[in-house]
């Protein structure tokens, strides 16, 4: 069974920083993408940050320098650095799965999801 598990979404203020984990199982991390995605109330989800198989790293550019995801392969996790944290950066924040990316910011391209997290920036 393929479960994709979220953690580490909390109330912080602005400036502050988070680290978001992503614990997965039932499929073989090591050949996937693993995708971040947010989604804020009335809008779209988005693509966050990815990193594929090879470790290469994309990110949004709104997050370019403040957010860093990194995997772990022996611990099957992935997770999200936040620093730097704005307001317009609150939303539920969702891990995803993808065997074979295209463009790896865009959620149609990926295969599994978690439940998501929930990350509120605010004073």
């Amino acid at each position: 069974q393929v479960q994709l598990v979220e953690s580490g979404g909390d109330v912080v203020q602005p400036g502050g920083s988070l680290r978001l984990s992503c614990v997965t199982s039932g499929f073989s991390f090591d050949y996937y993408s693993i995708g971040w995605f947010r989604q804020a109330p009335g809008k779209e989800r988005e693509g966050v940050s990815c990193i594929n198989l090879g470790s290469s790293t994309y990110y949004l550019d709104s997050v370019e320098g403040r957010f860093t995801i990194s995997r772990d392969s022996a611990k099957k996790t992935v997770y999200l650095h936040m620093d730097s944290l704005r307001p317009e950066d609150s939303a539920v924040y969702y891990c995803a799965a993808a065997l074979n990316a295209g463009s790896y910011l865009y959620p149609v391209e990926y295969d599994y999801w978690g439940q998501g997290t929930q990350v509120t920036v605010s004073s």
